[in-house]
């Protein structure tokens, strides 16, 4: 019988030890270079609220670009940064953007629509806007009959009597929308459920540097009209906007459980990829 002489019968050779150290500073590594993207180029945003209805649903979810307007304290994901004026590398959103902020008294973040800029005068009466006494274009559309959800309950407290069924009788809600065209042509849906304290505002001039903002759903939306700290109590300095929101990545309808079975039934059909920059008409003379 041969003898195989380069056969290993004990070998005294030790396992390779994983370098710890190299994998913490990878992972490390890692975490910083989403952070640094989160924070100047672009995040996810999670939509809590019906105060944007109705382009924007409870569960969506969004892209926020954090470089559109510049930098300021407010762009770190985690607002680590104290408070400080002005931006880097900064630019005025313009009327009708859709905007990421952080309120004067809070941490947390809001999103709402532009509508007045430094110098501007605005003023609401009856739910219309004024701006520098010019009354922006509202035309009734026909109601919005948005499919009923967990995410989207249609609730009394919220749409009182807007339940109902669609030509199918699938429940829906039955939302009245009005299209409102601001001076500089940009066009977009808001809901207006009728008179509300929240209708009529004094003219107030916007102040250098802050721009006046409101939601969509005009009468669900803690914004400039509404006193802090449950809304933003008047125009917020523009340094406290963190992004411009983009387009839709997904929604989801509110049924998802731990489940993995559930996830792929609950997204909702026909929102990824919907843009969140607001139609473009003539615009109108300044």
């Amino acid at each position: 019988m041969s003898i195989d002489k380069t056969a290993d019968s004990g070998s005294s050779e030790k396992p390779e030890k994983t370098d710890w150290v190299g994998e913490f500073k990878s992972i490390a590594l890692l975490l910083l270079a989403v952070l640094a993207f989160h924070s100047l180029v672009a995040k996810p945003f999670y939509i809590p609220s019906v105060s944007m209805m109705p382009g924007l649903l409870v569960g969506d979810r969004l892209i926020v670009s954090k470089y559109a307007y510049g930098w300021s304290w407010v762009s770190p994901t985690f607002h680590i940064l104290p408070r400080m004026e002005g931006r880097l590398f900064g630019s005025l959103p313009e009327r009708g953007d859709v905007v990421i902020l952080t309120p004067r008294d809070q941490s947390s973040d809001y999103i709402k629509r532009v509508i007045g800029l430094p110098g501007d005068i605005v003023e609401l009466r009856g739910g219309q806007i004024f701006l520098n006494g010019i009354a922006v274009r509202q035309e009734v559309q026909p109601d919005l009959q948005l499919p009923i959800d967990a995410n989207s309950p249609c609730g009394d407290n919220e749409f009182p009597g807007a339940r109902g069924t669609d030509a199918a009788g699938t429940p829906v809600c039955n939302l009245p929308i009005l299209r409102e065209t601001l001076p500089n042509g940009v066009s977009y849906d808001i809901i207006d459920l009728g008179p509300q304290y929240t209708d009529d505002v004094a003219p107030v001039e916007i102040p250098e540097g802050q721009v006046y903002l409101l939601g969509d759903n005009r009468d669900l939306s803690a914004d400039s009209r509404v006193a802090s700290p449950l809304g933003l109590g008047g125009a917020i300095p523009w340094e406290n906007i963190g992004g411009r929101a983009e387009f839709i990545t997904f929604s989801l309808d509110g049924t998802t459980t731990l489940n993995p079975l559930t996830w792929w039934g609950a997204f909702r059909s026909g929102r990824a990829g919907t843009s969140l920059r607001p139609a473009r008409a003539a615009a109108a003379a300044e």
